[in-house]
């Protein structure tokens, strides 16, 4: 377990508005929430989509997501329960269970898929879309299977315990980072009554989503499957929040990349010209 430095806040965010996701469905029709969607892209700039599934009910998640395309960003999948098999274009294979993630890096291009490898049980999870800028849009595709045991994790004095998938929270780096939009990715568990609190960037847009029990961060109650835009007060440096009952959570934080975002489905460039020679690539075989 990893040593902490306990940041000292001045002032908490606290929450501008609470979103509810909506129900669809994606991929061979895997059921989902679409919790950020485009309307909420250039708020919460560098994040382009979250994501968030889950059931016990395989006729929601069996057939998976079959051969699909990206180019101009990366995808961040977080899997709480589950196996999830993902093959691409570039090479790379790679088995997503029970507390990993996959990241990857779809740059230029990459056609790939990710189908369930498992017949029953619960399938839960987040997909998490993050830009890249224009200097970086047609890099060579990356990926990167991290494993559960491979993410740092600390416990604080009231009993939380936290998993930094990327960023640095209270000392503790996580494992992933980026230069360009610095995300900050944690996994948060309260126990009922207590608190946590962790420094963000100011220039950083930030946002909260519940995913069992409730929080309150200041005097607003996020409950659960809900998300929460967390204000960009200047003079705040971090966020602080209580858990109403035993409560698990995400926090997201990125700083804003401020630029043009064009995006058709699987494609997400600078302009519509480079949205047109994505879908040419595509069909002409050149994506990958």
């Amino acid at each position: 377990m990893n040593t902490i430095n306990q940041t000292i806040l001045h002032q908490s965010r606290g929450v501008e508005r609470i979103i509810e996701g909506v129900a669809t469905s994606d991929g061979a029709g895997v059921k989902l929430t679409r919790v950020l969607t485009g309307k909420l892209q250039h708020r919460l700039d560098p994040f382009l989509m979250l994501d968030a599934f889950g059931s016990d009910n395989p006729n929601d998640y069996i057939a998976g997501f079959p051969d699909h395309p990206h180019r101009g960003f990366e995808t961040v999948t977080y899997m709480l329960s589950g196996r999830m098999r993902h093959r691409d274009s570039a090479g790379h294979e790679g088995l997503l269970e029970n507390g990993g993630v996959q990241w990857m890096t779809a740059g230029r291009g990459v056609i790939h898929s990710e189908i369930p490898e498992q017949k029953d049980g619960v399938m839960e999870g987040f997909q998490l879309w993050l830009n890249l800028p224009a200097r970086r849009k047609m890099a060579e595709p990356w990926y990167r299977d991290i494993a559960s045991r491979e993410i740092p994790e600390y416990v604080t004095a009231k009993n939380v315990t936290v998993r930094v998938i990327a960023g640095t929270s209270n000392g503790v780096t996580g494992a992933v980072t980026r230069e360009d939009t610095e995300p900050m990715y944690l996994d948060i568990h309260l126990p009922a009554g207590a608190s946590f609190s962790t420094a963000l960037p100011s220039t950083h847009n930030a946002f909260i989503y519940v995913y069992r029990g409730t929080v309150k961060v200041g005097d607003t109650l996020v409950e659960s499957h809900r998300m929460g835009i967390l204000s960009n007060t200047p003079e705040a440096d971090g966020v602080a929040l209580t858990a109403a009952e035993d409560a698990r959570l995400i926090l997201i934080a990125g700083r804003p990349l401020n630029e043009p975002i064009v995006q058709y489905g699987p494609f997400v460039m600078n302009t519509q010209e480079e949205i047109h020679q994505a879908m040419d690539d595509f069909r002409n075989g050149h994506l990958a």
